[in-house]
Order: structure tokens, then sequence, then C-alpha cells
């Protein structure tokens, strides 16, 4: 059950955003990715069956039952910060939020029909409250983005994945479908990470907690720029072989390296697009409609070939000679 959002201003004097497009905040490689995915051979079909087929009343029962939905009486300083992060984002429905016992530090917005969102214990009691603030507006650009849908498909064909491993042709089916996902949502998390700083409104806050789910609450040992140097040294370091390993190591993963998100949000922050959004110049919902495809694939296209010509990575720079 979803809440209303009424004509209610942040606790406190956070900028809010009305009626903000998703495109305002969503990294081109998110979309050039997700249009990638699209055009995956089997990938509509799976997805039109998979949105009949998967139980999400199931769903929503389960965490119903055996996590804590968080409200006035639950969790409340979470409720607050939802509220806060739906009404500075303007999304008219509140998500449904629930707290789930697991140590990892986690969280997940989920469901095909309405958003659900869903994070850790262990990462409640990681997170001091800004931190935390952060993640739940990072959330809740998901649900605005609508990632929500190919998330729950992307959890679903993950364990199909495994049950079907006995049989040579389904699994490698499913598993092109599960690596183009994967793709594509690790690319979802940098536009998901900008969106919790447009609701946190605090850079250091979101560094911070990017550190901690890197390293633990050990914030007396670690440094923002050592962290970040480390981002540059892991794009920069070695050669074709390491190009290589790290294809390797990042396929399997739904995230991006938490080193590599930090990267990216902090030049996000510091450049004009994101001034002129602060100031409120950004693309509005009603302007959706109007956006050129042809637009969109232009701009992912463009971002590709810079990253290529910036890259120092030897893979990219060599394929880009």
């Amino acid at each position: 059950m979803t809440e209303e959002i009424h004509e209610r201003m942040p606790s406190d004097d956070r900028r809010r955003f009305p009626q903000i497009s998703s495109r305002a905040y969503e990294h081109p490689a998110d979309r050039s990715a997700l249009v990638a995915l699209r055009r995956l051979s089997g990938f509509d079909t799976v997805f039109k069956t998979l949105s009949g087929l998967l139980p999400e009343r199931s769903l929503r029962l389960l965490f119903l039952s055996d996590s804590v939905r968080v409200s006035e009486q639950q969790f409340a300083h979470l409720h607050v910060m939802l509220r806060d992060a739906c009404s500075i984002l303007d999304l008219a429905k509140v998500p449904p939020m629930y707290v789930t016992q697991n140590p990892q530090p986690t969280a997940m917005c989920i469901g095909l029909d309405e958003p659900i969102i869903v994070v850790s214990t262990g990462l409640v009691e990681l997170l001091d409250e800004e931190e935390m603030r952060a993640v739940v507006g990072h959330e809740v650009g998901h649900a605005l983005s609508g990632h929500s849908v190919y998330r729950t498909i992307l959890l679903f064909l993950t364990g199909l994945a495994l049950k079907v491993a006995w049989i040579p042709l389904g699994h490698v089916a499913i598993m092109a479908i599960v690596t183009a996902l994967r793709e594509w949502f690790r690319k979802s998390e940098l536009s998901a990470d900008r969106a919790g700083l447009l609701v946190g409104q605090d850079l250091q806050a979101s560094m911070r907690g990017l550190m901690k789910i890197a390293g633990g609450n050990h914030l007396h040992e670690m440094n923002v720029d050592a962290f970040l140097a480390q981002a540059e040294e892991y794009e920069s370091g070695g050669d074709l072989r390491d190009s290589v390993l790290k294809i390797m190591n990042v396929l399997p993963r739904s995230h991006p390296f938490t080193t590599v998100r930090a990267a990216e949000l902090k030049k996000w922050a510091e450049s004009r697009d994101h001034q002129r959004l602060m100031d409120g110049h950004y693309p509005r919902r009603g302007e959706d409609k109007d956006t050129s495809v042809s637009d969109s694939f232009k701009e992912s296209a463009n971002h590709y070939a810079e990253t290529v010509r910036s890259s120092k990575d030897p893979l990219l720079g060599w394929s880009g000679t």
C-alpha cells in the first residue's frame, strides 16, 4: 500500500525539484545500456512473459510477514527520510519501505506494478543520518526512473539460471540476458547515486557512505582523497592483461566498484550540469513525451566516445586508436 504525498516540505531547507524528470540525473551510460538491453534478442519475450508470471503479490506478502515496515511507529527516522526524499524528487506516492534482517549493508528497490524499497539492518547500523539520507534518496531515484521492474526480473533470472544450469542452451540464453541486465544495472546505480546526492545535498555524506560500504565503520582510519585516488589507480594502472581481468571481475557483479562510484559522483557534483540542476534548470516530466529518442542515443554515444578518449585504461586506449 502506497502513501500519498501532499504539499509537504522536507524537514529542513533542502531544495526541492518540482516535476523533475529522471532524465535530469540519469547517467548517459544508464540510458545506452538500457537501449542495448532492450535490443537483445529474446529480451522482449522474456520481459512480457515474466511480467505476467512473477508473483508480485507473494513478494509483497513476504516482506510484510518477515520484515519490519517503516512507518511513524517503526523506524520513524527512516520514515521521515523517505517522505522527505519523495518530496524533494516530487514522487507523488511514497513507496512502502521495509527493514530486513541481514548483516550485509544492502538496499534495493524492486517490484513490477509499484516499487518496494528494502534496506538491511547492516546498512541501518552502519550509516549515520546524512549518509542514510543519501541511500534513501538513491532508492527513491530508482523508483522514479522505473528501475524496479528490471531489477526484479534480474533477481528472478539470476535464481532461474542456477536452476537450469544443467540445460546447456537454456542456461546460455538466460545468462546472456542476465549479463546484459547486470551491465545495465551497474550503470543505473550511477544514476541513482546522483539522485541520492540531489536528496541529501551533501557530497561529503555521500562519499562517507560509499567509503563505509567499502571499508566498514572505520572513518577515523579512512580518507576521502586517498579513497578517490584508488579509483584513479584502478582505472589507469596495469597493462592489457589487467584490463581483461577488470572486465572478468566486474561481470558477475550487480553494482559498480565502490571507488568508481565515488569518483563518478564527485565528477558529476562538480559539473556544470549539476550546478544548473541545483539552480532550478532541469527537464520536467511533462516534457518527457517530446524527448527525441535519437537525441538520447546521440548523447549516449557522445558520452561513450568521450569516455574512450579520456580513459587511461590500456584496453580502452588501444580500442580508441
